[in-house]
């Protein structure tokens, strides 16, 4: 009977001792699995999108006309119909669409220019073409502006020495340009009466798609939860390489440590997902910026 009691005792301890090895290697294994889990993450984060996307803008040297005053009557409306013939005529492009806060930044350029009897992109206070349409509202991916000063018989003829210049051409025929603003204002500059001509051109923030902004909180909202798991797991961890082996605790420990590490690779995953997701809008956003 004593032979019979030994040898299950002898059992049940090698038993204990093959269960808490199989755990041990269970433990390590999945210790590893998450170890790589977080150094996937690090590697694959996302790029932090910048505050305001890189912009462009097209300003040629200012157009002087000579020509004898006359009574032409100039309004922007024509001279912006005359742009897109243009636009259609060298290569088919889309007609631009007439945009308020252009205008009002076109208008108040060209008065100022008379105001201040100056002619140059950059007014006498420092504002350039950049700055001017966003103080009127206007977000830009890319812009440009076309100014001429003179006396012209109509629209036409002032669009035409537009086109005959080669920078003031380009930005006509600009195929990213969407918008347009234009002001034709009449006034005294330098002792002789002018007309100063002004074309504001642009392609607006919103015509680039941004990346999902709420898919970048819940990236980030997921990679504070992995931190935080990743502290329960080294802690659990330790708990289980100070526990023997036969503690009645340490297969429960082992559990506990499997399940937090199950937890964390598949949020891991969920989130590398998301990332790459995220990636893709963002460079999309940055192509369309680029252009």
């Amino acid at each position: 009977m004593k032979k019979i009691f030994y040898i299950v005792a002898l059992s049940l301890v090698l038993l204990g001792f093959w269960t808490g090895f199989y755990f041990k290697q269970d433990f390590l294994n999945l210790y590893g699995n998450i170890s790589k889990g977080l150094e996937s993450i690090q590697k694959t984060d996302f790029q932090n999108l910048a505050n305001e996307a890189a912009k462009q803008f097209f300003a040629p040297e200012p157009l002087q006309i000579g020509r004898s005053e006359n009574n032409a009557i100039l309004t922007s409306a024509k001279v912006i119909a005359q742009t897109n013939v243009q636009r259609y005529d060298n290569g088919q492009l889309p007609p631009l669409v007439e945009n308020a806060n252009l205008n009002a930044a076109a208008r108040a350029k060209a008065e100022d220019i008379l105001k201040n009897q100056y002619f140059e992109h950059v007014s006498l206070s420092g504002v350039d073409p950049g700055q001017l349409v966003k103080s009127f509202g206007y977000e830009y991916i890319v812009s440009g502006e076309n100014l001429i000063l003179g006396n012209f018989a109509d629209e036409k003829e002032v669009v035409q020495d537009w086109m005959d210049s080669p920078g003031h051409r380009a930005n006509i025929l600009n195929d990213r340009f969407t918008d347009i603003g234009v002001a034709m204002v009449k006034g005294t500059y330098q002792g002789r009466t002018v007309w100063v001509g002004v074309q504001e051109f642009g392609l607006p923030i919103g015509a680039c798609q941004s990346p999902d902004a709420a898919l970048k909180i819940e990236i980030d909202d997921n990679k504070n939860q992995l931190n935080e798991m990743s502290l329960q797991i080294e802690s659990k961890r330790q708990e289980i390489e100070n526990t023997s082996r036969r503690d009645p605790k340490y297969n429960t420990l082992i559990n506990q440590y499997n399940q937090l590490v199950e937890k964390y690779n598949s949020l891991a995953n969920t989130t590398k997902n998301l990332i790459s997701q995220y990636n893709i809008q963002l460079n999309n956003f940055n192509q369309c910026v680029v252009g």
